[in-house]
């Protein structure tokens, strides 16, 4: 089922496994799925003396796997292959306490602090580019408290469980029956979600530690900007530390990429891995799953305060992270967000085949949408705010080649409109006219750009009406000492390319202001 040199790369990767594995199966005979997934694992346990299966015929299709004869807590309901595939060999590395996606000491032991028994169930696409890392983490969080199951299930051969529980939306993650997660999300937001839920025991482990770690330089946001600023820190010898939600950010979001000077083609996650290896080749401290809330200033030093207590002071920060997607803020929303209201179309799109849909946004994301979702639904409405798309000529041109489309101009959407358990529809103002109508769908597309992830920093620095930081032609802000770069600074155009020349740029401005002795 793989091809050879997938499987040579196997034998590398299992190659140092300390602990012996068994994928215990549990499929129905006839089931339609049970050829492949028999021969999907049956691939990977080739690969290493290590891992074993084991089939016995059952109900259904599912399988777990065993550390030592010892059930390790994570469970696949499904055939992980496509995105899931990495899922799968991170799943068994990071039961052998291997793996670059594991957290550092400090956020592993946030998770050995989660209180009583935790049982997690994800609902995935296998064309979902957003659920891998939900179920990765997850799945980690397992191997660090053994009070935590797991279990990834695939929406498609599951979909009478889908229905009933009336999901429109992946990945959905649901804690002891109660649905907490909808939507694309990492380690630090899942970790965040669950200490709400079932609170953390202060007294198993100290999770705190009110140490000040003292850099030259702190770099908030790991995406191009981020990485760039970080990197170009570290090669002036000084030291650094990266503190981000995520590295890659926006970035890992992205399917394709074919405008990176001297890269042909590349993904999103291919990109954020490369970001990250770079990285790694230099003395940095990469602190992900960190969300600053609070930013103190005093004696030229600026000491940035995590949500969860950390400290970290520097004469100097350069503030790379990036942007969020925008969302309506309309009534109705909220609540059906997973319940037809969507962000992704390669995610959630296979939902709402041969279905009505509506995209909210008319430039590049809003118009690809509409293209991308054509293909799968029965309808798809365009929806404008302005009087004109935004979206590049040639693209405007194949959408309105489709017959199954159409676009409206100066619209106003006014409210998601629902009978208490799915989207029914949306209302909308025609900006012209005044006139209101609803518009009857099964699930809308919110394209409408991004807004600057800069709250920490607003009340210190200058921001415009959309909250990007004020910077001058060397990504300095009114605050010295304080720097910014990429898509949440007032730079025009947010571009993978452009984010990276400006992280560079504010890395040397602050290190030319600390020769100067700017910084104090």
């Amino acid at each position: 089922m793989l091809e050879q040199e997938l499987k040579d790369q196997l034998k590398s990767i299992f190659a140092t496994l300390g602990a012996e594995y068994i994928f215990n199966v549990t499929v129905s005979p006839t089931h339609e799925s049970r050829e492949e997934l028999v021969g999907l694992l049956s691939d990977v346990a080739d690969s290493s003396s290590q891992i074993k299966l084991q089939i016995n015929d059952g109900e259904g299709l599912q399988f777990s796997i065993l550390k030592d004869g010892t059930d390790t807590g994570i469970k696949f309901r499904g055939v992980p292959n496509g995105h899931e595939f990495t899922s799968l060999l991170l799943a068994i590395l990071n039961a052998d306490e291997k793996g670059k996606n594991l957290p550092d000491e400090t956020i592993s032991n946030r998770v050995k602090a989660l209180k009583g028994q935790i049982h997690l169930t994800t609902y995935v696409s296998l064309t979902c580019t957003n659920c891998p890392d939900v179920v990765q983490a997850l799945n980690a969080m397992v191997t660090l408290n053994h009070n935590i199951t797991h279990e990834m299930v695939d929406g498609a051969i599951n979909q009478a469980e889908v229905d009933a529980l009336k999901l429109h939306g992946v990945p959905a993650v649901f804690a002891d029956g109660e649905l907490i997660h909808s939507g694309r999300s990492d380690f630090g937001e899942l970790l965040g979600k669950l200490e709400a839920k079932y609170g953390i025991d202060e007294s198993a482990i100290d999770i705190t530690d009110n140490t000040v770690k003292e850099y030259d330089v702190l770099v908030v946001g790991g995406g191009p900007a981020g990485a760039a600023s970080a990197i170009y820190s570290a090669r002036k010898g000084l030291k650094v530390a990266v503190l981000a939600e995520r590295i890659g950010g926006q970035v890992k979001d992205t399917v394709s990429i074919e405008n990176l000077i001297s890269i042909t083609e590349t993904t999103g996650s291919a990109l954020a891995d490369n970001l990250k290896t770079h990285m790694a080749q230099y003395p940095i401290d990469i602190l992900e799953h960190r969300q600053v809330g609070k930013v103190e200033l005093a004696d030229n030093k600026k000491t940035l305060i995590t949500v969860n207590g950390e400290r970290f002071t520097a004469p100097a920060v350069i503030v790379a992270s990036g942007a969020s997607w925008r969302k309506l803020n309309i009534p109705g929303e909220a609540e059906h967000i997973g319940h037809g209201v969507a962000f992704c179309p390669h995610c959630d799109g296979p939902f709402y085949k041969g279905k009505q849909v509506a995209v909210v946004g008319g430039g590049n994301s809003g118009i690809e949408a509409a293209i991308d979702l054509a293909g799968i639904c029965s309808k798809v409405t365009v929806l404008e705010f302005l009087d004109e798309l935004k979206a590049d000529q040639v693209l405007q041109e194949k959408v309105k080649s489709l017959p199954n489309v159409e676009v409206f101009t100066s619209s106003q959407t006014l409210q998601v409109v629902g009978n208490g358990e799915k989207v029914t529809g949306i209302q909308v103002k025609d900006r012209n006219t005044e006139a209101t109508r609803t518009i009857e769908l099964d699930g809308i597309f919110v394209q409408i750009g991004l807004a600057p992830n800069s709250s920490p920093f607003r009340n210190l620095v200058d921001t415009n009406r959309s909250g990007e930081i004020v910077i001058d032609n060397h990504c300095r802000t009114n605050i010295p000492g304080i720097y910014a770069a990429g898509d949440v600074s007032t730079v025009p155009y947010k571009q993978i390319i452009i984010a990276m020349g400006e992280g560079a740029k504010a890395a040397l401005s602050a290190f030319d202001d600390r020769i100067r002795g700017i910084l104090g």
